[in-house]
């Protein structure tokens, strides 16, 4: 009698356990940086497009999130810590990550490009940028690219944040700086603040750095949310709910080919 006892209160408190973590909200993880995409507000609250497309996939998915922060660099350390399930926050897809994560289909596709000073005429190569400072954020497949192509003739500047990027390159503390082209564009060039500047050399398209587009990332064996989510993705692309949003954000199509 006392073993079928206990193996009911086994059942019942698996039972408990398996209820509790179905209510559990799934954690999105963002760095909040990185306007327009994903920043907050004077209030605090989550702004940019990764936020209206994540809230969006949760709606579609059935699925109830919550979102937390975390630096950049921590996002993946802290993705496997358990201490979030989802990276929402422009993480590209490279072969270098996927070996310690599990991506979802993309969600947009851009290419990187260099900004510098209009007056600067700054050639995008060895010669032009030797002696040069670069500014990159930290820990991004800007930060890798421009350090394995320029870091033996340029010096690298990293920073935690995109924004202080563009305020050191107004200083003149940087000649030049490399990230995401729509970002770039969209929270410097296009701004006031930007018109002194421009795009210098060719769009970065290498998948070996640039990767094969941006992505939510999960945990390798939650192989079921992330189907969750791109059936999400398939569906608010196919119903204009992805356009809908894209269109409040970019003059052009972020979701590429």
């Amino acid at each position: 009698m006392k073993k079928y006892v206990g193996m009911g209160l086994l059942l019942a408190t698996t039972l408990f356990a398996n209820a509790q973590a179905a209510e559990r909200p799934v954690r999105l993880a963002s760095d909040f940086t990185y306007p327009p995409f994903n920043y907050k507000d004077e209030t605090g609250t989550p702004k940019g497009f990764d936020i209206e497309i994540a809230d969006a996939l949760c709606t579609e998915a059935q699925l109830k999130c919550e979102w937390i922060t975390q630096s950049w660099d921590g996002l993946i350390p802290s993705l496997l810590a358990r201490k979030a399930d989802v990276i929402m926050a422009s993480m590209r897809i490279t072969e270098e990550r996927k070996q310690r994560v599990l991506f979802t289909d993309k969600y947009y596709q851009t290419p990187a490009r260099f900004v510098a000073a209009k007056s600067a005429n700054l050639v995008i190569d060895k010669a032009g940028l030797t002696g040069k400072t670069i500014g990159v954020q930290l820990g991004t497949i800007h930060d890798r690219y421009v350090t394995d192509m320029f870091g033996d003739v340029a010096k690298i500047q990293r920073y935690t944040g995109q924004d202080e990027v563009y305020m050191d390159i107004q200083s003149g503390r940087l000649d030049a700086v490399f990230g995401n082209s729509d970002q770039l564009a969209l929270a410097f060039l296009d701004k006031p603040r930007g018109a002194d500047y421009t795009f210098v050399g060719e769009p970065v398209t290498d998948t070996a750095y640039i990767g094969e587009g941006t992505a939510l990332a999960l945990r390798k064996q939650d192989k079921q949310l992330a189907e969750k989510f791109n059936q999400a993705i398939q569906a608010i692309r196919e119903n204009g709910t992805y356009d809908r949003i894209a269109s409040k954000y970019f003059k052009f199509d972020i979701y590429g080919e």
